[in-house]
């Protein structure tokens, strides 16, 4: 807030030299000093300051203030104004429950060296809030009103000028227009809704876990006008991710699930179904329809299935979104809404909330705008607000990203309902977040069968006496005239009751319908993944026409565009490999993979950090110019390409980024999508997300996933957190064909499983273990027949070998290790020696082992492996390959993952390639 305590205590002259500098040029003098100015010249031009007629001084041509005009209680007055503005929301009364903590907000009217005298004084200043020349008494009440009622408002912080008008006149004006009769309705119907359907499911279902909407039931007619108002502004579909608390609710009273089949989950009779997906409790299911809005517009609504890591579905939804924007929308996302349900105590504990809303305005993860509503329960589990966060409010981190954030009563329906309104317009007009603070309370623990009294006696004893937000609103149209306002809920209460006993009485009640969208269509052509679709891999060779187009283009760029000579060179030796040894390095055929999709119509995104030139500088995907560092995409200018290739540096966020992508993958089966860890180990900040979606998304809601993760992976001697991307994890979750976990050893190899990805009648998560130092490793390379021809290859068999039967020792692994075997090996002529290669780990290719378990059934296995003996897969394959016998040769097990030293690990290294040879 502007303080011009410094002009209130200045002399009459002072003031009017700045005024005199205002007339001379306004920019010269503060912006707000300006407004104040421009509003005071139109009090004059208008003949009234003061109440009183004034002419312009001498009737100069510049005019002067006003002889008997008090500058200082005007200045006074609009700082009041202002501070109303910026910190009216410190003592709004936002809370229904309890008194709010005194922030010092210093609007009394002594602060501003005003006393109960100047009440009904005349202010100019009345203009810069639309009321005109008035009392300071109306001013004052006037402001109370739009910044102190039930609602407060925090946008002190907007710099954007469009942005602070927009919100100043919601707040000044329109938050003062009344209701009509037929939104009362409206938000009498919806509070009844959301009210009656948990009475009756706490009737019907007793100490059964619902996690209830009571206490803030209000959301339910907030979301209505949320949907209903987006609607009307041209949005064509919302995505919804939420918490327990209300989803039951939410699903029943806005997504129009039927009652009856939510009533079959409390039974335990339901049956699922691709709708509904299956394995999880019902307060995490997701789900899609078709709604009317009372316009008239269809709007399609996805509620998002999420796990009991609330916010962890928040990056999923906005990658949703973004999805169908660029695949439905032609990236317009005004026709698309992201909403997010957070709780008080996740959203000020969760940092994930912060990853996304970094996110928020960057090109690659831009969504247009999210609206964040949260439910504020003023408590966690047993947490209180002052035991959960250090800031003032759980949305302080709003500011962040000069998000405004409306914090409302959520006893005051009307005002919830307005605020929405407001938070929907505001997201269409300028396509930014915006937060709704909805202040309400729990009228149970945590779940229904936990009491609460245990840790909060004082609060629930006040929460116990309160009448819902459903009575409120009643006793408030009573109040308000409506006489006929408690009939009516009466008897709405009473329909609403028999047709909930209706459909638990099994009554049909139909679903609204619902129309499959294409992304959607192509998700139901796929089907579910068998232990036969593994035995081997489909073809994913392209022409030797494609092949010879595609590397072409790869290989140039526009005559006007000036790479890095470095880079020049990096790709001309490209060139020079391939046309002289008939060569293709790694990067090239990673490329290859996804200029291919790309002519067969698919798009590919991918994303992580610094992923466009390759955390190793081996990608260059974008290309930049050396003159103009203007960005040149390798992959953009493919003759026939109808899919296009989307690559993004990301924030340094490994949680938001991955939970963004596996959202973009949900949305969108016939699309590559790619995350990167810049270290494979970096993906131990999104464990959350990989557990939770990854590794079991399939199994719980049904939802296949064909995201890819690459993790740089590899003993090279650069430290423990450098060297391991955590395979043992990975190959732990791995159960049901759940996902795919390789550690590819070609560049040909890592084409055909990126094209598999897409080729496949199904979609499985793949984890790949990248090489980092493999990369440029000559070895690694592959010719042109390897991609013209056949298929990815889940073992690589030892090609040296001319006569099986005199192998008396078979080495198995997967990865870089193998290039250090391979090199002794042929360094000292080892001819009993063969050297397998696992390139898939799971679904484990027991078929190929067995095979060769047979044609070599005189040797002896060993598995080895860089990692130490408790990580790797060395577990993994003790206990799922039972068919083979075989030992393990490792480092020795280890609490961390590598050696800090060059040294240590050289020894370590060469002692594992030593004993697998001489033991």
């Amino acid at each position: 807030m502007k303080d011009f305590s410094y002009i209130t205590n200045s002399s009459p002259a002072f003031i009017e030299s700045l005024y005199q500098d205002f007339v001379k040029d306004p920019a010269s003098v503060d912006p707000e000093l300006r407004k104040f100015f421009e509003g005071f010249d139109f009090a004059v031009e208008q003949g009234h300051v003061n109440g009183k007629e004034q002419a312009v001084s001498g009737g100069a041509t510049t005019p002067g203030l006003p002889a008997d005009l008090d500058i200082k209680k005007e200045i006074a007055a609009y700082r009041m104004i202002l501070g109303y503005r910026n910190k009216g929301h410190l003592i709004a009364k936002t809370n229904p429950i309890r008194t709010r903590r005194d922030r010092g907000a210093n609007l009394d009217l002594g602060f501003f060296g005003f006393t109960e005298a100047d009440l009904d004084r005349q202010f100019y200043a009345g203009n810069r809030v639309g009321l005109g020349t008035t009392s300071l008494r109306n001013i004052l009440a006037h402001l109370e009103k739009s910044y102190a009622s039930k609602v407060g408002i925090e946008f002190k912080y907007i710099s954007d000028q469009g942005k602070v008008d927009f919100l100043t006149n919601a707040m000044e004006k329109d938050f003062h227009k009344p209701l009509t009769v037929k939104q009362e309705e409206r938000i009498l119907e919806k509070l009844n809704q959301g009210v009656i359907f948990e009475k009756f499911l706490h009737t019907k279902y007793i100490g059964q876990k619902r996690f209830s909407l009571e206490g803030g039931e209000t959301t339910i007619a907030a979301l209505d006008a949320i949907i209903n108002t987006a609607g009307s502004l041209g949005v064509q579909e919302v995505v919804i991710g939420m918490a327990h608390r209300g989803r039951l609710n939410v699903l029943a009273n806005i997504m129009g699930k039927t009652y009856e089949h939510i009533f079959s989950e409390f039974e335990g009779t339901a049956v699922m179904d691709q709708t509904m997906g299956s394995g999880d409790v019902k307060y995490h299911m997701g789900y899609s329809s078709d709604v009317q809005t009372p316009d008239g517009k269809t709007v399609h609504l996805k509620l998002a299935p999420n796990p009991s890591h609330l916010e962890a579905v928040d990056p999923v939804v906005v990658g949703f979104a973004r999805a169908k924007a660029d695949v439905l929308y032609g990236s317009e996302y005004d026709k698309i809404l992201p909403i997010l349900i957070h709780g008080d105590a996740s959203i000020a504990g969760q940092g994930i909330v912060y990853e996304v809303l970094q996110m928020s305005k960057l090109e690659g993860y831009n969504t247009g705008g999210t609206i964040h509503f949260v439910i504020n329960n003023q408590i966690g589990f047993t947490t209180d607000f002052d035991e959960a966060r250090s800031s003032d409010y759980c949305t302080s981190l709003a500011a962040t990203v000069q998000a405004p954030v409306l914090h409302v009563n959520g006893d005051d329906a009307e005002a919830v309902v307005k605020c929405v309104e407001i938070a929907t317009r505001y997201r269409q007009q300028f396509n930014q977040d915006i937060f709704i603070d909805m202040v309400c309370y729990r009228k149970h623990g945590h779940n229904e069968g936990d009491d609460p009294k245990f840790t909060q006696p004082g609060l629930y004893a006040l929460i116990d006496k309160h009448p819902n937000p459903r009575e409120v609103y009643v006793t408030h149209l009573l109040e308000s005239g409506d006489t006929d306002a408690r009939q009516m809920a009466q008897e709405m209460e009473k329909k609403f009751w028999s047709d909930l006993q209706d459909r638990l009485d099994e009554v049909k009640q139909n679903p609204l319908p619902y129309k499959y969208q294409l992304p959607e269509k192509a998700w139901r052509s796929l089907r579910r993944a068998t232990e036969d679709d593994f035995h081997a891999s489909p073809v994913t060779a392209i022409s030797n026409a494609d092949f010879d187009l595609l590397f072409e283009q790869l290989m140039q760029w526009p005559d006007d565009f000036k790479p890095l000579k470095k880079v020049d060179k990096i790709i001309q030796d490209k060139v020079k490999l391939y046309q002289e040894e008939g060569k293709i390095d790694w990067a090239t055929g990673e490329l290859l993979a996804y200029a291919s999709l790309l002519l067969q119509g698919h798009d590919v995104r991918m994303s992580g950090q610094d992923v466009r030139r390759g955390t190793f500088s081996h990608r260059h995907a974008v290309l930049r110019d050396e003159e103009t560092n203007k960005a040149y995409n390798r992959l953009s200018r493919i003759p026939g390409a109808n899919g296009q290739f989307r690559i993004y540096n990301s924030l340094l966020s490994e949680y938001g980024v991955l939970g963004f992508e596996y959202g973009y993958a949900m949305a969108n089966p016939l699309s590559l999508v790619i995350w990167e860890a810049q270290f494979g180990d970096f993906c131990n900040g999104a464990q959350t997300m990989i557990d939770q979606f990854i590794a079991a998304g399939e199994q719980k809601w049904n939802r296949m996933n064909g995201v890819v993760l690459l993790l740089p992976h590899g003993y090279e001697g650069q430290g423990p957190e450098h060297s391991s991307a955590r395979m043992e994890r990975f190959l732990q979750m791995c159960a049901e064909l759940n996902m795919v976990i390789t550690n590819i050893t070609t560049a040909s190899n890592f084409f055909h499983a990126l094209r598999r990805q897409i080729t496949w009648p199904f979609r499985k998560p793949m984890i790949n273990f990248s090489p980092k130092a493999n990369l440029r490793l000559p070895d690694t390379y592959s010719t042109k027949a390897d991609f013209t021809t056949g298929s990815f290859k889940e073992v690589i068999d030892d090609a040296s070998v001319e006569n099986a039967g005199a192998i008396r020792k078979v080495l198995f692994c997967s990865g870089k290790v193998y290039f250090d075997l391979a090199a002794k090996k042929q360094k000292e002529g080892v001819k009993d020696v063969a050297l397998v290669r696992v390139e898939q780990l799971y679904p484990l290719p027991q078929k190929q082992l067995d095979e060769l378990y047979q044609k070599y059934n005189k040797a002896t296995w060993f598995w080895v492996q860089e990692e130490p003996l408790n990580m790797g897969a060395a577990s993994f394959l003790k206990m799922n390959l039972a068919t083979i016998n075989f030992g393990v040769i490792s480092r020795q097990p280890s609490a961390s993952t590598a050696t800090g030293y060059a040294k240590v690990h050289a020894q370590e290294q060469a002692e594992i390639i030593e004993t697998a040879f001489s033991i």
